[in-house]
């Protein structure tokens, strides 16, 4: 049984000053809370008999608080609770791959959770293991955020920053890419195993500040060429085929 205290606790943890407060984010489900605890261990698990019982090598040293899917319903952030809710500690560390050396994606403000969420496992099924993230960007501990990487928040580590300052340290010579109406179709342009590839708003695409410092503009074109269709693609499809075109160059 859990007491209203933990529910009123967790349901504080949807709020990012709680989470940041406490250092800790919300995670559910057996995949989402499965792949986090092959590599952490959590505060606290709220779990139904049936999960508790299969995974019982995952519980040492953790708060441990059995209950049923009813219970399970009261403390849930999803509308079909499922099977598990952990707390885990956030990862207070940066983490930036060298763009010398390997290729690693920067986000300038894109707000929406399932975006970030949903970019965050396109990195991460194409191999790339580092996000950067303008303040602006959501929060990647927001519930929606970590649900939607499907487990992938777990091999990912994205890092917040001021991202003008950053790309003004990097050399002249690391390619910095970024999509945008008027670039060079991405289908004919020889792609660097290296860099940084930049996705923007929603809304506004890649600010002015951060274009400024993107030296290869790189268009994915509608097709058939001359037709209307819809003014921009979603931020995370548009990532999406970024991505898989520069694997699909050997990268």
């Amino acid at each position: 049984m859990i007491s209203k205290a933990k529910i009123k606790y967790i349901h504080s943890l949807e709020l990012k000053k709680n989470r940041k407060k406490d250092g800790v984010f919300v995670a559910e489900g057996p995949k989402v809370v499965g792949d986090l605890l092959e590599l952490a261990s959590a505060e606290m698990v709220i779990a139904t008999h049936e999960w508790l019982a299969n995974n019982q090598q995952y519980l040492i040293n953790t708060e441990v608080i059995e209950v049923d899917e009813n219970e399970l319903r009261k403390v849930s952030f999803l509308q079909h609770p499922q099977q598990v809710l952990a707390i885990f500690r956030q990862n207070g560390g940066n983490h930036i791959t060298d763009p010398a050396k390997s290729l690693i994606l920067a986000l300038d403000g894109v707000q929406d959770p399932g975006n970030l969420g949903t970019i965050i496992r396109i990195a991460d099924w194409f191999g790339i293991d580092t996000i950067l993230c303008s303040e602006d960007t959501a929060d990647i501990y927001n519930p929606k955020v970590v649900q939607a990487t499907m487990g992938s928040i777990a091999r990912v580590k994205v890092t917040y920053l001021n991202l003008k300052e950053y790309l003004n340290t990097l050399s002249t010579e690391i390619p910095i890419y970024g999509t945008f109406l008027d670039g060079d179709n991405i289908y004919q342009k020889d792609l660097t195993a290296n860099g940084i590839i930049i996705m923007g708003n929603e809304g506004k695409g890649i600010s002015p500040a951060i274009a400024e410092k993107v030296n290869h503009r790189l268009l994915i074109p509608n097709y058939p060429e001359g037709k209307a269709t819809a003014d921009s693609l979603n931020v995370a499809i548009a990532t999406a085929i970024t991505c898989s075109e520069f694997r699909r160059n050997g990268n």
